[in-house]
């Protein structure tokens, strides 16, 4: 087995790095194979770039990543979605340096070198000083050449050959269309005010987690201890007897993407979400509130203003978490930030938006630090060479618990470890693939 620097050419053992009941220890601590992830995994297939609510006119834009590769994602004065690479055509500055706003065109603050926001180069300073040749259309700045949208999120790829975003999507299309749909008719906004956390360690550990029903009852005591204070079985509570027994399940739905249903039944019935949610302090006066002036149908909004009860993980870096939306940035192979961001639904009383925003503050300040300390954790753990493998094998050889639909989709306990190993196929698959990645100019 060799291993390398992605610069090297050198080739690595992917079947042998990758086996269906374990992964190699390099797969999360070698900097080459992290590199390498960042141009195949990042490039090769359909990575979330942001919500249409984040840039709803002309001209609006927000900075961000693809893999490790700046980006701008806006509308043009046209209104047209784009994502532009953020590096001048000149001597490689970023062109934009704000996180976001309103702009007709960015100018390098380098040399000067300004770009209307369809990317074009419109300006060069003394221009004549690079001669009677010198063509702009050439200088024109790098864009991803496929960016498409589903329901208000935007996803994009460097990847040409790879399938339309629908198709890549499958059946976790369904799904995202399920957690739009508990809003009828309202229009979802992503808010700016988003949560950003970093830990010191491999980005799929967070991808791992997000499908991973076996570790609540041991990492998240503290939450649920909180939550025994004001209510049992409720949300979470299921995680102190065996999860086993429940009817929650995990699934692995093909391409990468993996779901977790909390949900007590998948149902329009007023309450059904409202009556699982554990208790948050300071809820009561707003619930109060809503009971006093809307009645019998009390429940339906406060339905609304709860978690969807759904962990939807679109690979490699969307995560749906209850109300929230969650982004996974690599910026090293040991240093990954997650972005939480909350969402607030239209035609609904203000007092469901600010429930939501409750929510917001609940598991990203009870939860997600315990998960983080765990990443942290493992990547310690795995820096000892003599001990080579991660083992994905929970469920393994127990036929009898899974089942396998039509359309390929695995379901099995919420504690199998199933959707863990069917996104290392996928995983592995484009690190292996015959990739074509290009940019747009």
């Amino acid at each position: 087995m060799n291993h390398r620097n992605s610069e090297a050419k050198e080739v690595y053992d992917w079947d042998y790095l990758v086996q269906p009941q374990r992964v190699h220890r390099l797969v999360y601590t070698d900097i080459g194979i992290f590199q390498e992830e960042m141009m195949r995994i990042f490039g090769g297939t359909w990575v979330y770039l942001a919500h249409e609510s984040e840039i709803p006119q002309p001209n609006d834009f927000k900075t961000s990543q693809l893999g490790h590769r700046p980006i701008i994602i806006l509308r043009d004065r046209q209104g047209k979605i784009r994502a532009l690479f953020n590096r001048c055509s000149h001597r490689g500055a970023t062109v934009c340096r704000e996180a976001r706003g309103c702009k007709t065109s960015f100018t390098c603050p380098y040399h000067g070198w300004t770009y209307s926001n369809t990317g074009q180069l419109k300006g060069v300073p003394w221009a004549k000083g690079y001669g009677a040749d010198f063509q702009h259309s050439e200088f024109n700045l790098g864009q991803i050449p496929r960016v498409d949208s589903y329901r208000g999120f935007i996803f994009g790829t460097l990847n040409c050959a790879a399938p339309d975003l629908l198709t890549y999507l499958g059946r976790a299309k369904d799904l995202l269309d399920q957690w739009i749909d508990r809003f009828p008719n309202a229009k979802i906004t992503v808010q700016s005010s988003a949560h950003k956390m970093i830990y010191q360690a491999n980005w799929k550990f967070s991808y791992d987690n997000a499908a991973d029903g076996y570790h609540v009852a041991f990492s998240h005591r503290s939450l649920l201890a909180v939550a025994n204070r004001g209510e049992s079985a409720k949300d979470m509570q299921y995680f102190t007897h065996n999860p086993d027994e429940e009817p929650m399940y995990v699934q692995y739905l093909g391409h990468g993407h993996m779901f977790i249903d909390q949900r007590p039944s998948y149902t329009k019935k007023p309450g059904a979400y409202w009556q699982q949610q554990r208790p948050q302090p300071g809820r009561e006066a707003y619930e109060a509130k809503i009971r006093e002036q809307w009645g019998e149908q009390a429940d339906y909004w406060l339905d609304l203003s709860v978690g969807s009860q759904m962990n939807l993980t679109i690979f490699p870096n969307l995560l749906i978490m209850g109300n929230q939306i969650q982004v996974i940035e690599p910026l090293a192979v040991d240093r990954t930030q997650v972005t939480i961001y909350a969402t607030t639904i239209s035609g609904v009383p203000d007092e469901v938006n600010v429930l939501r925003m409750r929510t917001q503050e609940d598991f990203p300040s009870f939860g997600i630090p315990d998960d983080m300390v765990n990443f942290t954790e493992c990547h310690r753990g795995l820096s000892i060479p003599e001990l080579e493998w991660v083992a994905i094998n929970r469920g393994v050889g127990m036929s009898d618990r899974h089942h396998l639909d039509e359309d390929g989709v695995l379901t099995g306990p919420v504690t199998d470890e199933l959707a863990i190993r069917g996104y290392y196929q996928e995983w592995k698959r484009l690190m292996t693939a015959n990739l074509e990645l290009t940019a747009q100019t």
